[in-house]
Parts: structure tokens; sequence; C-alpha cells
């Protein structure tokens, strides 16, 4: 018996040296390109594993659609506040867990963003475009998760409104922020949007990973 466990054990400790060998021989990943792909690909715990970015994008999508229906009625409580707990699941579902959304939610998805387009920036092997990139990126994410605490805030106080009267503003405001977390807000009045503090979106967001890839052949 024992003679048995000992050729057993020399078995597995033969195949975990061969094991060794194989990985010893393959080339370490860049990791700056993970983190990328978490972005953009995938990521553990989204809908469908999707990456976190086109995953903030489906939400916004809800969101801006639910914030337009709610904006249409200006006169109808009811129906507003129906809509808004709509546009509060997509941004935020730990706020609104019941709605049209895919359950992750914009602000989420987007601080996820910031977060693993950070980690690619500070990875060893990041080139000077992921780093230049990363930080357009990195904007234009932080900038939805600012909005995206502005529409629950303003969706909360829709709910507790009394009067159509009341919510009706509350509910312009939130659809102008849903369409800036989308496409962006031309904050300086120059005529244009970009990555930077207080005008930057998904698009740019999207725009700025895409010249990130190609930067590194990867596109």
């Amino acid at each position: 018996m024992m003679r048995i466990m000992a050729i057993g054990m020399a078995a597995l400790l033969a195949a975990c040296a061969g094991g060794d060998q194989r990985m010893a021989g393959e080339a370490e990943p860049n990791m700056s390109h993970v983190h990328m792909g978490h972005v953009l690909t995938g990521w553990q715990d989204t809908p469908e594993q999707m990456g976190l970015l086109p995953t903030a994008q489906a939400e916004a999508e809800v969101a801006a659609q639910h914030a337009g229906f709610a904006a249409s009625r200006p006169d109808d409580l009811d129906w507003m506040k129906l809509h808004v707990g709509h546009v509060l699941h997509a941004i935020d579902p730990s706020v609104e867990p019941e709605g049209p959304g895919r359950g992750y939610g914009v602000r989420p998805a987007a601080q996820g963003v910031a977060q693993h387009v950070r980690f690619a920036a500070d990875s060893e092997d990041a080139s000077d475009n992921v780093e230049l990139h990363a930080m357009h990126v990195e904007t234009s994410a932080g900038n939805v998760v600012v909005w995206s605490q502005r529409i629950v805030e303003l969706g909360q106080q829709v709910q507790a409104a009394s009067s159509a009267a009341e919510a009706a503003p509350l509910v312009v405001e939130m659809e102008v922020l849903t369409q800036a977390i989308l496409a962006g807000s031309d904050a300086d009045g120059d005529g244009t949007v970009s990555w930077e503090q207080n005008e930057g979106g998904l698009a740019q967001a999207a725009q700025h990973m895409q010249f990130m890839q190609e930067g590194e052949g990867m596109a």
C-alpha cells in the first residue's frame, strides 16, 4: 500500500513539474492589455461577462430611454415616478432593485472602467500610449460616476414628490444627465465635447479606448 502511494505521489510531482515547465515556456501576459480587456471585452461579474464599458453603455441606453419617457408627461406624477424608478434601476440597482435594466448599473460599471483603466496605466508594462489615454478614459468615466450620483439624488426627490409640478423639473434634469452620460456634455460651450472633467461621457471613454487599442496594435 505504501509503495502504491509513493508511486502515485511521484507521478503527481512529475506532472506538476511538467506543468511548470510548460508554464515557464509561455510568454508573460501584458497586464496593461489584460486590464484593457476588462474594460472592453469581458469582466467576471457583469451580465454575460461583458466588458465594463459596454455594460455601462447598455445600462445608460435604458436609463436615457426611461428618462425620456418620464419627461414626456410632466403633468402625470405617477407616470414620472414609474419611469424614474426604471432610470434608477439602470443607474444603480442597489438603489432600485427592480426594473428593465441589466441588473448591473451605470454607476458601478463606470467605477469599474475607471478602476481598470487605472490598473492598465499603472502596470509595469504600460506604454506611454496606455498611460496617456487611460487618463482620458478615467476622467470621462469619473464624470459618469458623478452624473450618476446626481441622477440618484434627483430620482429619490421625484419619488418623494407630492405633485407633478414639483417632480417635473427634476425629471428634466435627469433626462439631460442621462444624455450627458451617453454622449458627454459641452460644459464650456465651445461647440465640442472633450474627454475632460465635466465634459466626457461614455462616448468619449469609448473613443479613447479605441485610440488606446490602435496605439497598442490591438484594433
